[in-house]
């Protein structure tokens, strides 16, 4: 079987188990997406749920969040960790976005890289949900699914980024990462993957080596 027969496999096998995928962080506005995914680093999606409840709240738009007295936003969001970091990211991503972008997010990765806090896989992401251009989001799910199903063989998150775009159509990689991550917190779990119960098995290395 190609690579791209078995991704095609995986990808129709994911989809009957979770129709309904989408990303897990709760937002409305372009920015409030971006936010989320900075405050989600080594912090869990629900953690930042229930922070940004509070926060979003009380910095209802672009313009309050640049103008943010920074002790106050990193007190704010304290509890999602690293929080001096992640507050001085967001007023100074809040403040370029109002100065060089017109107050949206840019829909390029060129552009969506020169924000602070801003990654590879934070641009995909907003890529592909707020702007349907595709792209794929390297999580820890997906590096390590992908590895095991066979899809490539690569450690380091760009290269899985590039094994993985041309096997899965443009339109339809933002899904395919969100089940990824569904699929790794429900069954491809870490240190006790439930290999019976998986979705995948039939066109999984792991499995097929008799792990």
């Amino acid at each position: 079987m190609t690579l791209s027969a078995k991704a095609g496999h995986v990808a129709r096998a994911l989809e009957a188990r979770y129709p309904d995928a989408l990303c897990a962080l709760a937002y409305e506005k372009d920015y409030e997406l971006l936010f989320s995914v900075r405050l989600a680093a080594q912090c869990t999606d629900a953690r930042v749920n229930i922070v940004t409840q509070t926060l979003f709240r009380d910095y209802p738009t672009l313009r309050s969040f640049a103008e943010a007295d920074l002790p106050a936003l990193e007190e704010a969001v304290r509890p999602c960790g690293f929080f001096r970091l992640k507050a001085r990211d967001i007023r100074a991503a809040a403040r370029m976005l109002l100065s060089e972008f017109g107050g949206r997010v840019p829909d390029t990765m060129n552009d969506l890289l020169r924000l602070p806090g801003v990654g590879r896989k934070t641009a995909n992401l907003i890529l592909g949900d707020v702007y349907g251009k595709g792209g794929i989001v390297v999580d820890t799910h997906c590096l390590r699914i992908a590895n095991l199903l066979g899809l490539c063989r690569e450690k380091e998150p760009h290269k899985v980024e590039r094994a993985l775009d041309p096997l899965i159509p443009k339109e339809s990689q933002s899904a395919f990462c969100h089940r990824l991550v569904w699929h790794g917190r429900d069954t491809c779990v870490a240190r006790r993957p439930r290999c019976g119960d998986c979705v995948l098995r039939a066109y999984c290395d792991f499995f097929h080596r008799g792990a």
